[in-house]
């Protein structure tokens, strides 16, 4: 147990504590994602699934609109800003006050989601540039670097390193170009299923709380992924229970937030590792 982990990051010139680990409830707003269940499309379920979250204790939502799994289809620019203009003035009218992150790679997108569209946080599963889709090679313009110091948010920064090692190196480096930037409020993802196997992600997943040496809060993601299904058979829709189990692992190895579609289950999990540290819910 560590207890020790009293990150905070600043949301718009409001405190977040990750002393306690928190839940990012997903929000897709896109035809394919990988998990049918978490796809929302009309204003109705939008609106509904940002409430769902909220209500069921997540305290992050996190919106996207561009799926990166392997095989997906590119979605234009155009396309993406639009379904996101969409969804996060639905998310900002429907839930004002919770912090809002945008699930995107694209630099000019996320200036756009923070600058006009309500959003708080940036979530980039391409480390800073390196890929978007997976096996896709990335073509955007500008510097996700850039953009993060520039507009002074906090900024998710996910790995595509297939092992500890690699990642270790990779984070030192890319957290020190941000910092020279002057970006300060930085989130490490290890990135499960983006540029590894299976052992490779299980492996990670083994040694995650050797990510604590960067100082830096972590989230996790594996919410139904297929190194869940991939393992013990079925598919998103069976992968539930390997998720909690993932998540508790996770919390247990350093894990500040999850990244989850299953939002009330994962809260469960986090109080269940909360009470392990002495800490139960005020009668």
């Amino acid at each position: 147990m560590n207890d020790s982990l009293d990150y905070t990051i600043n949301v718009r010139g409001r405190l977040f504590s990750l002393k306690e680990p928190q839940v990012m409830g997903i929000l897709n707003c896109t035809p394919d994602s990988f998990y049918s269940g978490s796809r929302k499309q009309t204003e109705a379920e939008i609106a509904d699934r940002a409430n769902q979250i909220v209500s069921e204790g997540g305290s992050i939502i996190d919106v996207g609109a561009f799926s990166t799994r392997p095989g997906a289809d590119e979605v234009s620019e155009e396309e993406e800003c639009r379904r996101l203009q969409k969804t996060l003035e639905i998310v900002r009218r429907e839930q004002p006050e919770v912090p809002i992150s945008v699930d995107t790679y694209r630099p000019m997108v996320a200036r756009r989601c923070i600058e006009d569209w309500g959003a708080d946080i940036i979530n980039d599963v391409s480390e800073g540039g390196i890929t978007g889709i997976v096996n896709t090679p990335i073509h955007e313009s500008g510097s996700m670097f850039e953009v993060v110091a520039s507009l002074q948010v906090p900024y998710i920064l996910m790995s595509v390193k297939s092992n500890l090692h690699d990642m270790l190196i990779a984070f030192a480096k890319e957290v020190q170009q941000l910092r020279d930037l002057g970006a300060k409020d930085i989130i490490l993802d290890p990135g499960f299923g983006f540029g590894k196997t299976l052992e490779d992600n299980y492996k990670i997943l083994n040694e995650l709380e050797k990510l604590q040496v960067l100082e830096l809060p972590l989230l996790v993601g594996v919410s139904r992924k297929s190194m869940i299904f991939k393992l013990i058979g079925g598919n998103p829709a069976t992968s539930l229970n390997g998720t909690t189990a993932i998540h508790a692992i996770s919390l247990l190895k350093g894990g500040r937030i999850l990244r989850v579609h299953d939002v009330k289950e994962a809260v469960e999990t986090v109080r269940i590792y909360e009470a392990l540290n002495g800490k139960y819910p005020q009668k």
